[in-house]
């Protein structure tokens, strides 16, 4: 049922969402919460919906909006990156698609730097050593992070806390990101570089961008060739962003001495893998949002983001329509209801003979 008795829009919640945004979704909308649905399933349930919240494993494709026939008002994505969304239909079809681009920042950037530490010191390795009863000390002998120059590729909220971290960690950080204001860099002490410079310089890359298909791997064997030999690789981003075969081919030649990875192309990505069973290579199973605080603050901010479109609210957080920072909402806000009152005006005024035929300000 689309408009349930009661009045209230619905909301199909289809992946797990944390019990504080769950709450506040139940206080305005009746919620659906239906895990694991299969493509059909949701394009069957979708025409009943006001609302979807999604996290990164549900493909809201083309279909989905057109089996929506109109009646889905909001997408929202619980986390930052919206590739697993079809931006171009949701826009076609009227449906505003809004995300949560900062409650899981800190969390992926300190899982960043959890995996350039452990990667640096070869803890995973060592950990599957010494639990198959091994003593491997000269074996696993770690490189340091002081003084070595890592690369940022991509400078977004991630990125930059990314960055600040590994600043405390005496590691000399340069960034590429062609959108970055070179205020916020200057403010972080990052010095903003080239693509193929920071590629040629860096002893560490960590990879910050959103999947595009600008950044479709984006590495590949060209880059790798570009690089310094010995690099080690962290990806927190998205699997796409790098060519897992050319990575293969890179860490067999000796150009990549390790990588850190947490996404895939494939998620999850085939057992057999040869990434997944390269010795140099420390993986995650897409960790960077997954901890305790990060889930529920997702929870809420989304929450909050959906709640406020079904309203006809401005959002600060769309990713489909021009983005109005909260401050300047307020300001806004009468002047969208006047807006929206000449438009109606505007309908009856070319509305034909049963318009409007006079109108007498006062």
């Amino acid at each position: 049922m689309s408009a349930a008795l009661d009045g209230k829009p619905t909301v199909l919640v289809s992946e797990k969402l944390g019990e504080a945004g769950l709450a506040l979704l139940k206080e305005f909308a009746n919620v659906d919460c239906s895990y694991n649905l299969s493509p059909e399933e949701l394009n069957a349930k979708i025409s009943s919906c006001d609302a979807l919240i999604v996290r990164s494993g549900t493909k809201v494709t083309r279909q989905v909006f057109e089996s929506s026939g109109g009646k889905l008002k909001v997408v929202g994505r619980a986390g930052v990156g919206i590739d697993n969304v079809d931006l171009a239909a949701a826009t076609e079809h009227g449906c505003l698609v809004v995300n949560a681009p900062t409650a899981n920042t800190v969390a992926a950037a300190e899982h960043g730097i959890a995996l350039l530490t452990s990667m640096a010191r070869n803890v995973a390795q060592s950990d599957a050593s010494m639990k198959a009863g091994k003593w491997q000390r000269n074996k696993y002998v770690g490189v340091s992070l002081v003084g070595k120059t890592l690369a940022v590729m991509g400078f977004g909220k991630v990125g930059t806390e990314l960055a600040r971290r590994a600043k405390g960690l005496g590691m000399h950080v340069v960034a590429h990101d062609p959108y970055a204001p070179a205020d916020r860099a200057r403010a972080v002490g990052v010095e903003l570089v080239g693509f193929d410079e920071a590629l040629a310089t860096a002893d560490f890359i960590s990879l910050h961008m959103p999947l595009t298909p600008t950044t479709l791997k984006i590495l590949n064997d060209e880059t790798f060739a570009k690089m310094k030999k010995g690099v080690r690789i962290v990806n927190v981003a998205r699997g796409g962003v790098i060519d897992e075969e050319a990575l293969v081919r890179a860490l067999d030649a000796g150009i990549v001495a390790q990588a850190a990875l947490d996404v895939f192309s494939v998620e999850p990505p085939p057992q057999d893998s040869k990434l997944v069973q390269h010795e140099r290579v420390t993986l995650t199973p897409h960790l960077g949002a997954s901890t305790i605080e990060a889930q529920e603050g997702v929870a809420i901010e989304i929450a909050e983001a959906v709640v406020g479109a079904l309203k006809g609210e401005l959002s600060s957080t769309a990713v489909n329509a021009p983005m109005v920072p909260a401050e300047v909402l307020t300001e806004l806000k009468p002047f969208v209801i006047l807006a929206e009152k000449l438009g109606r005006l505007a309908v009856q005024l070319v509305a034909g003979g049963s318009g409007v035929k006079t109108v007498k300000l006062y």
